[in-house]
């Protein structure tokens, strides 16, 4: 017996936004999902996953745009997996997230909140990543009506995106709108260097290659770093001469790139945090400035990727913190949990007599006790190891108990370990920095019965996709 035909829909009424930015309808009293449906567009679809509660569909036909649907700015729009949003109006965007943010703390966390303050939008919502990530290819994506046997193989070559779902496929990017220049130029002027010298792109499923990927970042003082990776191909003395010629010819025709680093990864991931940097030309780092204190960036470390949100982001953090700081005492202890490089430890110190910042990552925890002392920052102190690991009460014994707490997890959350040390420990004041506010919503939950939530504060680091970060301010209540 065959599978059943999935149904074909026609005239579907998009009415809402939902999870991933999917368009929402109701058709016979069931969710259907229409990805890049916009609100108000009247659609025919094809159904291509039916599930009992719902089921998710692609337009085949738009009948009748919404008057909010915009035209897509980038031409990659629908083949590259970022960006998904380009079609909403940008205020339609924020509204959605601020939504999605009331929606996860009530339903998912059944938690009592107070008014949701308005969300914090991006002042940019198009080059405000400081940071990309590209991947050189020697079997690109296929875009619609190509055939893979009538292309040479130059036209095979791809540097760009990774294809979502698909480890082995890269989107060639020719343009995009997320970082600004040099970004496009430099990986412009690389991809057509290696095609005229003849560097082979990298094969992702036979993990070789000499070309792998390639790291731009630009930071908002003006300075710009390319971290390029070689893969396996490009050791020993051999691979020498073309693998110089190649930076030193990056070298001169962007004088604008103060730190150039180049690595050599033969491993079987693209992860080159455990593997040696090599400085070929220029500064150590580059720089970023908040206030008065100046953040110094590796080829390694880890920074918000949008500097002027994360400016607005630890600006709302500070100021629930200087709320919990009780007028005629003595400054509070403030531990920052999950502190990454720091950042959000140094924004507080001034408010503090001591910040203890915990971080899984070691080389982050570096980055964060240079940064202490780039800035003459003397009461901080930065431990590495698992949260669940290091916070424990012997650690607080000898740390000092946390008078108020800064927590900013990955989008995993906390581990159940770590909400039982806070509710030992209880610190009159928690401040919670989620990047996903539906694991924020179940970790906050677990404090209910002892914390009441007394801000709630979205802020947009991300414009023209569904990702939205969520600062939840807790007071104890006993």
């Amino acid at each position: 017996m065959g599978r059943q035909k999935k149904p074909y829909l026609e005239d579907i009424l998009v009415e809402s936004t939902a999870a991933e930015g999917n368009g929402l309808a109701h058709v016979d009293g069931k969710v259907l999902f229409i990805k890049q449906g916009v609100p108000g567009d009247v659609v025919d679809v094809q159904v291509n996953k039916v599930r009992s509660g719902y089921s998710q569909s692609y337009i085949v036909r738009l009948k009748a745009p919404s008057p909010h649907r915009l035209k897509p700015f980038c031409t990659h729009f629908g083949d590259c997996g970022g960006c998904t949003w380009q079609t909403l109006p940008y205020p339609m965007q924020i509204a959605f997230k601020q939504q999605q943010v009331v929606d996860q703390l009530t339903r998912i966390g059944h938690l009592t909140i107070p008014e949701v303050s308005p969300i914090l939008g991006s002042e940019q919502t198009d080059h405000y990543r400081n940071k990309l990530e590209y991947t050189f290819s020697n079997r690109r994506w296929l875009l619609a009506g190509e055939d893979w046997s009538t292309l040479n193989d130059t036209e095979r070559l791809g540097l760009g995106f990774h294809v979502s779902g698909f480890f082995d496929k890269v989107l060639d990017i020719q343009e995009c709108h997320l970082q600004r220049e040099p970004s496009n130029a430099i990986r412009l002027f690389i991809k057509q260097y290696a095609i005229e010298h003849g560097l082979s792109f990298y094969d992702l499923r036979e993990n070789q290659g000499f070309l792998r990927t390639m790291v731009v970042r630009t930071t908002s003082t003006g300075e710009n770093m390319l971290v390029l990776c070689f893969g396996g191909e490009a050791q020993g003395e051999e691979a020498r001469p073309a693998r110089e010629s190649l930076l030193e010819a990056i070298q001169v025709r962007f004088p604008e790139i103060t730190s150039l680093y180049y690595v050599i990864n033969p491993k079987g991931n693209d992860n080159f945090s455990d593997l040696p940097c090599t400085l070929y030309h220029g500064a150590e780092a580059v720089y970023e400035q908040m206030e008065n204190l100046r953040f110094k960036i590796g080829p390694k470390s880890f920074y918000q990727t949008n500097s002027r949100q994360a400016y607005r982001l630890y600006s709302v953090v500070r100021d629930f913190v200087k709320e919990g700081i009780l007028a005629g005492t003595e400054r509070p202890v403030i531990y920052d949990l999950y502190t990454g490089t720091g950042t959000i430890a140094l924004f507080l110190a001034s408010l503090a007599r001591k910040v203890v910042g915990i971080e899984y990552v070691p080389e982050a925890i570096e980055d964060a006790k240079v940064n202490a002392q780039e800035n003459s920052i003397e009461n901080t102190e930065f431990f590495a190891g698992d949260m669940k690991d290091v916070l424990n009460v012997d650690f607080i014994a000898s740390h000092g108990q946390p008078d108020i707490v800064v927590l900013d997890p990955p989008r995993a959350g906390i581990h159940p370990d770590v909400a039982r040390v806070l509710l030992a420990c209880a610190p009159r004041r928690m401040v919670y920095v989620s990047c996903n506010p539906a694991t924020q919503a179940r970790d906050l939950a677990v404090f209910a019965d002892h914390y009441d939530i007394i801000h709630v504060q979205p802020v947009d680091m991300f414009p023209h996709t569904t990702h939205v970060e969520n600062v939840v301010s807790l007071v104890r209540n006993d």
